[in-house]
C-alpha cells in the first residue's frame, strides 16, 4: 500500500507543480515597473536630452543668415553745391548726388571661435538635467513597491487563514458524522450537534467571504503587475537571509545629490557668461550701392570680412548675486537630504523593534500550540466522556485555531516587516 502511495506521488507532484505558477515579491517589483506609465518616462526624458545636446553642439557651427532691405533717405550727400564753388569748369556736374534709394541682398556668416566656456557648460547642465528627470523617475517607481507590498502579503495572510480554516472545517465535518452517529444511539443530544452545525456554516460563510476578498486582491495585483494572476499561481513568502543594515540608498537620496551636481553646473555656466567671446564674421552681399561704395549708383556685388571680440567686464554684480542664490538653494537642498535621511532612520528603528518583537512571538508561538493541542486533546476526551458539553469543546478548538492562526500570521508579518526594512532603506530583496 505504502509503495502504491509513493508511486501516486511520485506521478501526480509533477503534473501538479506544473499547473501551478510560482511568482515572487521580487518578481512582483519587476512587472511593475516595466508595466508602470512612469516607465516609459525615461525613454522620453533621454530622447529629449539627446535632441537639446546636438543643438547645443551645433552651436560651433557657423551660422547663415540671408538678409534684404530698402531704404529711403530724405537727405542724402550732395557735392554739387560745394564742386560748384571750385575754379573748374564742369567738375560740378560731372559728380551725381548720392541716390536716395538703397537696395541690398545679404549673406552674413558668424562663427564663434572662443565662447569662454559657455556652450560647455549649457551641455553639462542639460546632462544633470537628464540625470534628475530619470533619478525622479526612479523615486517615483519605487515608490510602487509600496502598493505591491500591501496587496502581495495580504494575498499571502488571507491564503494560510483560508487554509487553516479549510483544515478546520474539514474537521467539523468529520465530527459531525460521528455525533449524527452517536445521535442515533442516544449517546449525545441534538443540541450538541447543533452546536456543530451553527459553526460549520459560520465557517463556510466566512470562506466564501474569503475568495470574494481574494479575488479582488489578485485582481490589483494583476493591474500593478501587468500579469494574469489567478488562484493557480503561487506566491511565495520572501526568505529575507541578508544582513539589515541602516545603510541608505533610497532613490529620493540620490536625487538631492543630482539636485547639487545640476546647481554647480549652473554655478559654472554663470561663470562662462563672464568670459570673453570672440567671433568672425563674414557678409556676401550684393546691392546698390555695393557695400560702403556709396558713390557708385549700380547694382553690384561685394563682400566684407572680419571679426569681433565681446567682454561684459561689469554687470553690476547680476553673476554674483546668481551665484548667492544657488549658494542657498544648495543650503536647502542639504537641509532637506538630512531631514529625509533622519525620517528614514527613525523609521528603520522602528521597524527593527518590530523584527524582534515579532521573533519573540514566533519563539512562544511554538510552545502556545503544542499546549493548546494538549488542552483541545483533554477537552475531546472529556467531551466524549460526558464531563463538559459540546460548546466547550467547541471553545478549546477554536483556541487552539486561533493559537495556529497566529503563528502563521506573525510569519507572513515577520517577511513583510523585514521587506519594509529593505524597501526603507533602499536595497532589493538578494
Amino acid at each position: 500500500m505504502k509503495n502504491i502511495l509513493w508511486l501516486l506521488i511520485t506521478i501526480l507532484a509533477p503534473v501538479s507543480a506544473f499547473s501551478q505558477r510560482i511568482l515572487t515579491l521580487q518578481e512582483c517589483y519587476e512587472k511593475a515597473y516595466t508595466t508602470s506609465p512612469v516607465a516609459v518616462e525615461k525613454k522620453a526624458y533621454a530622447d529629449i536630452w539627446q535632441l537639446k545636446d546636438k543643438n547645443l553642439s551645433r552651436s560651433w557651427l557657423p551660422t547663415l543668415d540671408a538678409n534684404g532691405s530698402f531704404v529711403y533717405n530724405s537727405s542724402v550727400v550732395d557735392m554739387t553745391d560745394v564742386l560748384g564753388s571750385l575754379p573748374v569748369p564742369g567738375i560740378a556736374d560731372s559728380i551725381q548726388p548720392l541716390p536716395h534709394e538703397q537696395y541690398k541682398v545679404t549673406l552674413d556668416i558668424n562663427q564663434v571661435i572662443y565662447d569662454g566656456g559657455a556652450i560647455k557648460g549649457a551641455r553639462a547642465l542639460e546632462r544633470a538635467d537628464l540625470g534628475i528627470n530619470e533619478q525622479q523617475t526612479e523615486a517615483d517607481l519605487y515608490k510602487r513597491r509600496e502598493q505591491v507590498n500591501r496587496y502581495y502579503f495580504s494575498l499571502l495572510l488571507l491564503e494560510r487563514q483560508k487554509e487553516l480554516m479549510q483544515n478546520y472545517l474539514e474537521l467539523i465535518k468529520k465530527r459531525l458524522v460521528s455525533m449524527i452517529s452517536a445521535l442515533a444511539s442516544g449517546v449525545i443530544r441534538k443540541s450538541d450537534i447543533d452546536v456543530l452545525s451553527s459553526e460549520k456554516i459560520k465557517l463556510e460563510q466566512q470562506l466564501t467571504e474569503y475568495d470574494i476578498r481574494k479575488t479582488s486582491l489578485l485582481k490589483i495585483l494583476s493591474d500593478l503587475t501587468g500579469s494574469d494572476i489567478d488562484d493557480s499561481t503561487q506566491l511565495v513568502i520572501p526568505a529575507i537571509e541578508q544582513e539589515l543594515t541602516d545603510e541608505l540608498t533610497r532613490p529620493e537620496l540620490q536625487l538631492f545629490d543630482l539636485r547639487i551636481k545640476q546647481l554647480d553646473a549652473s554655478r559654472k555656466l554663470i561663470q562662462s557668461k563672464r568670459m570673453p567671446k570672440a567671433f568672425g564674421f563674414a557678409t556676401f552681399g550684393y546691392g546698390n550701392p555695393p557695400g560702403n561704395n556709396l558713390f557708385k549708383d549700380e547694382f553690384a556685388p561685394y563682400y566684407m570680412l572680419g571679426a569681433g571680440l565681446k567682454w561684459n567686464i561689469f554687470d553690476w554684480n547680476m553673476a554674483k548675486n546668481e551665484k548667492k542664490v544657488i549658494s542657498l538653494q544648495q543650503s536647502i537642498i542639504d537641509s532637506r537630504k538630512s531631514d529625509l535621511e533622519d525620517n528614514l532612520q527613525r523609521l528603520l528603528e522602528a521597524k527593527s523593534a518590530e523584527i524582534s518583537g515579532l521573533e519573540s512571538l514566533l519563539e512562544t508561538d511554538t510552545e502556545l500550540i503544542e499546549i493548546r493541542k494538549r488542552i483541545t486533546s483533554a477537552a475531546e476526551s472529556q467531551y466524549e466522556n460526558g464531563t463538559i458539553t459540546a460548546t466547550d469543546y467547541l471553545n478549546e478548538l477554536n483556541a487552539e485555531r486561533q493559537a495556529l492562526i497566529n503563528y502563521e500570521i506573525h510569519i507572513i508579518n515577520l517577511a513583510m516587516t523585514r521587506v519594509e526594512y529593505l524597501n526603507i532603506s533602499g536595497k532589493d530583496i538578494e
